[in-house]
């Protein structure tokens, strides 16, 4: 049976038909958990301990329960200085770089940057723009340069079919899109049920869809 993926949530809920890949940060790594992700958020860089945590990553990312880095990425809606954020998740982009795992990407208002660290670190492995929420133009120079997208919280909070974000997911390439649900109460199973809406198919080949793009991007 075909699982639903739910690219990135923060709740462990060990659901027997989902694979979830869940969010977790280095300073509080939980053990018990199957299937996650590690990394710097830009929101809670503390440079007292970011050896510390860098280490952790690098140890981590060895580790076959790690699917991913991430999420880490850049905000420039905080107020930690840009060039700071630059440095951890440059850091970060050269450990998982070691690898050919995944990486979950939190992005604020810095896609040109994000894009423009890809080609200048020459970043092989796949990148993936969590919770996407942005319009056409911003979804096809990210996929024009080789990220994946996915969806979640914003597909779900639109009330109306139709809106922007719902045409660039309707029309995003099949083999370029993923769906989550990060930290929203709704389930994987009610994202996917919109996304199918979205995309006028069932809910069983949206869940077709996701799998193969796990499958590759993970390399299941």
């Amino acid at each position: 049976m075909t699982k639903f993926i739910n690219l990135h949530t923060h709740q462990f809920l060990n659901l027997s038909d989902v694979i979830a890949v869940v969010n977790q940060y280095p300073w509080e790594f939980n053990n018990s958990i199957p299937n996650y992700s590690i990394g710097i958020h830009p929101w809670y860089i503390d440079e007292n301990r970011l050896e510390l945590d860098l280490n952790t990553i690098s140890e981590k990312l060895q580790l076959f329960d790690c699917l991913a880095l991430g999420e880490c990425g850049l905000d420039k809606r905080i107020e930690t200085p840009m060039e700071l954020q630059t440095v951890v998740f440059k850091r970060q982009l050269e450990l998982v770089k070691q690898t050919d795992k995944p990486i979950i990407l939190h992005c604020v208002a810095a896609f040109d940057e994000i894009i423009a660290i890809k080609k200048e670190l020459k970043v092989e492995n796949p990148m993936i723009i969590h919770g996407f929420s942005k319009n056409e133009q911003v979804a096809n120079s990210l996929l024009k340069n080789g990220f994946y997208l996915s969806f979640g919280k914003y597909l779900l909070r639109s009330r109306n079919i139709g809106t922007e974000l719902e045409k660039v997911f309707k029309f995003a390439p099949e083999n370029k899109i993923l769906l989550e649900t990060d930290t929203v109460e709704e389930s994987i199973y009610e994202v996917y049920e919109k996304a199918a809406v979205i995309r006028g198919i069932s809910v069983e080949k949206m869940k077709a869809i996701v799998f193969q793009n796990y499958s590759n991007i993970f390399k299941i």
